[in-house]
């Protein structure tokens, strides 16, 4: 790898799109869950 390499770290823009990304998989998973306990009758 020459020095004059673009490095390979994704854009600004686009590590915060992967960062909603995974905060709203996370966010839908945990709503599921509790969709499924409510539905199931705990």
């Amino acid at each position: 790898m020459l020095w004059s390499d673009p490095p390979d770290e994704p854009p600004e823009e686009l590590r915060d799109v992967q960062a909603k990304l995974r905060r709203m998989g996370i966010v839908l998973a945990v709503v599921a869950v509790v969709m499924m306990l409510l539905l199931l009758g705990w």
